[in-house]
């Protein structure tokens, strides 16, 4: 198999003028530098609206798309808006994300836009396609704003619970809302489809991401309770998360609802078809995370306060996959088997054929001694994923600068370097990454600036300074593109 190279990077992390990532034409400058670099691929994050927490893994729906990467600059090309309504959103720092401002000044700039341009026919084919989710979307997020957006288990109990004349009733009060919910995601949906195609031209495939749980306050589970694990009253009996572990005494409590995964059994798998074949427009290979909750998956009573009471029930294994494929047939799929990983999760991925991960800052952890031997890069499968860390992990320069001096020793013994100094070990680290022997290594691109962890994407279990760092056009330079380029083409990668 052909040894390719990628780089991780968000799309709210891409430099541009309003506050945020978007589909712009730095992100086409972006593909470019991709392309320039030889890397074949471009890993992000899901794309779905946020919500508390501004976390892609805890979406509003699974189908939507998130308001916030929309370009405004198309918006004024076309004469929606000018770039004097848009001043509002110029950031004072454009190297953090001011979530605030987004959540106040974005959507009513998106009404001034569309208020002002009527609909087409291409809307109206959107609207027809998507149906299956995006009705039941738009009403969500309209009955959010008119409930000063609470989440819909605090609604009133007849739309709580979806009673057809509530329904009826909330459709028709609502309905200019509604529509500008559609328009919405029309745009996010013509102006990513744009810049997909825009990144296949330049030969670089996008790897998309989706969580295996969705969101609580989501219309996924307001619209669809028989899917979840929810009472009578719509309400989750227990909710998904993971056990204690050397990282954690207390584990994690995510609080998504869990799957009836006998009722989805029962109805060929129907929804995650369709979700699946929707993701798989979006994106070139997908990449499922916790994929060991097909295998088995944590179960904790709901209103637990952490994760040390829940339970491992079985999920639905293999069966699962081989339905997908013979509804979808075959896709591109990288299994995120990180964590703690069983012979039965191990046996799910060799049986699926997906490619799991490799994530080389574990091979180093003296926490975890049980699997660390998997992580060194001798010992990586061909039909897998290297990488230096995840939008989880600190940065590599944040990883050596914080780990144990006999960690540290181990990593230069493997490195077989004893002189490079501390701070620049980063490069060697991805080198080594990038020397082994699977097929795919993706690098973050702030383990190649060698940022420390001001620049981390993401630390699990905490809110409030995660998904907020941005790379400023600037630092994408010719010398950093020649860096990956070259790195790339060492390793038989470009």
């Amino acid at each position: 198999m052909k040894r390719e190279s990628g780089v991780l990077l968000p799309v709210f992390s891409l430099p541009g003028p309003y506050g945020i990532g978007r589909f712009s034409r730095r992100a086409r400058r972006w593909i470019d530098f991709l392309a320039a670099a030889g890397q074949s691929y471009w890993q992000i994050l899901p794309l779905g609206p946020t919500g508390y927490g501004d976390s892609p893994y805890q979406s509003f729906s699974t189908f939507a798309g998130n308001p916030y990467l929309i370009d405004l600059e198309a918006l004024i090309e076309r004469g929606l808006l000018t770039a004097q309504d848009c001043e509002s959103l110029t950031p004072r720092d454009d190297s953090r994300i001011d979530y605030q401002a987004l959540y106040e000044k974005n959507a009513p700039l998106l009404r001034k836009a569309f208020a002002s341009a009527a609909p087409d026919g291409d809307y109206s084919r959107f609207c027809e396609s998507a149906r299956h989710w995006l009705d039941d979307y738009a009403l969500f997020m309209s009955l959010k704003d008119k409930f000063g957006g609470r989440p819909w288990t605090e609604w009133p109990e007849e739309i709580r619970l979806r009673r057809p004349g509530a329904l009826a009733r909330y459709r028709e009060e609502l309905a200019e809302e509604i529509a500008f919910q559609k328009r919405v995601q029309h745009e996010f949906f013509r102006q990513w489809g744009a810049l997909r195609d825009y990144a296949r031209g330049r030969g670089v495939r996008i790897i998309g991401d989706i969580p295996i749980y969705v969101a609580m306050d989501s219309a996924d589970a307001w619209a669809n309770p028989e899917l979840f694990e929810l009472d009578a009253e719509n309400r989750p009996t227990a909710v998904a998360g993971c056990p204690p572990d050397g990282f954690s005494a207390v584990g994690q409590l995510w609080g998504n609802p869990l799957y009836r995964w006998e009722y989805h059994k029962e109805t060929d798998y129907q929804w995650w078809a369709e979700r699946l074949r929707a993701a798989f427009e979006l994106y070139d290979v997908l990449r499922i995370d916790h994929f060991r909750g097909f295998d088995e998956y944590y179960a904790i009573p709901a209103g637990a306060e952490t994760a040390v009471g829940g339970a491992w029930r079985k999920g639905p294994g293999l069966g699962f996959f081989r339905a997908m494929e013979r509804r979808l047939g075959k896709r591109e799929v990288i299994a995120e088997d990180l964590g703690y990983v069983t012979d039965s999760v191990r046996q799910l991925v060799a049986d699926t054929g997906f490619p799991g991960m490799k994530v080389l800052q574990f091979a180093f952890d003296s926490r975890d001694t049980g699997s660390a031997a998997d992580y060194l890069p001798h010992n990586y499968p061909v039909n897998s994923v290297a990488y230096t860390g995840t939008h989880d992990n600190e940065t590599t320069a944040g990883w050596l600068k914080n780990i144990l001096p006999e960690e540290l020793r181990k990593v230069r013994e493997y490195l077989c370097d004893f002189y490079t100094p501390d701070a620049e070990l980063a490069k060697p680290f991805v080198s080594l990454a990038m020397s082994s022997p699977a097929r795919l290594c993706v690098i973050p691109l702030q383990d190649y600036m060698g940022l420390g962890n001001s620049y981390r994407i993401n630390r699990p279990s905490s809110v409030g300074e995660n998904w907020l760092r941005r790379v400023r056009e600037e630092e994408l330079s010719e010398t950093l593109c020649a860096e990956i380029a070259a790195v790339s083409a060492r390793y038989g990668r470009a």
